[in-house]
């Protein structure tokens, strides 16, 4: 395991029992959910086979080999947020709800958490730590969970929607998305606040 970085300097300094790890991914892209994942090392003593670590720091095929041993090696559920919900709360505090709702679907309560980032969402109990996918093998661990499910599902409804190429791009605004946007339109996939979702939404309305 020292060969992985980060370790559980982080977890083991909190004094607590089961101490869970939380990241989301997703803010970026202009469509898709954003999702969460917590984590929970019921062992800290564990061997780790696989490298884990910040998922943007990653191969697709380490993020695989990763994801599959984190899901049978600890406890871990996700949550998530739909467009309709980023629209209406906004992408900051979606992510802060997708995150309640992940260590909500934990099947074991965790006595802190530790959050990625530099807010710590309300009702829990733990502290932001700012890169924290860098710092704490939990919060990486969420990281890779995260970012694997959100790419799964935009790979699903990619196969609904082959014309927007999500299952590569990922919902992020790349030139040839945006160009299947204004050749294909908006669905209820997109994320109307989004600036470049709103700016054609407006052209559209402009030009009835």
């Amino acid at each position: 395991m020292k060969k992985n970085i980060p370790d559980f300097s982080i977890e083991d300094a909190c004094g607590a029992g089961l101490v869970a790890g939380v990241d989301e991914a997703g803010r970026g892209p202009l469509c898709g959910p954003v999702v969460a994942a917590a984590v929970v090392f019921p062992d800290r003593n564990v061997d780790i086979p696989v490298v884990i670590r910040d998922s943007k720091q990653m191969t697709q095929k380490q993020r695989v080999v990763a994801y599959r041993w984190i899901c049978e090696n600890t406890i871990w559920a996700v949550g998530q947020c739909s467009p309709a919900e980023i629209d209406e709360l906004n992408i900051l505090w979606a992510s802060m709800l997708a995150m309640q709702r992940a260590v909500a679907n934990l099947g074991a309560v965790p006595q802190f958490c530790l959050v990625d980032g530099n807010r710590l969402p309300s009702d829990l109990v733990g502290q932001a730590v700012v890169k924290g996918d860098a710092k704490s093998l939990s919060i990486a661990a969420a990281s890779i969970i995260a970012k694997e499910t959100r790419d799964k599902i935009m790979a699903g409804l990619a196969e609904q929607f082959p014309q927007y190429g999500w299952d590569k791009n990922a919902g992020y605004p790349t030139a040839e998305h945006l160009q299947a946007i204004d050749k294909y339109g908006i669905n209820e996939h997109y994320r109307k606040s989004y600036g470049p979702i709103k700016k054609r939404m407006k052209n559209e309305t402009e030009g009835d």
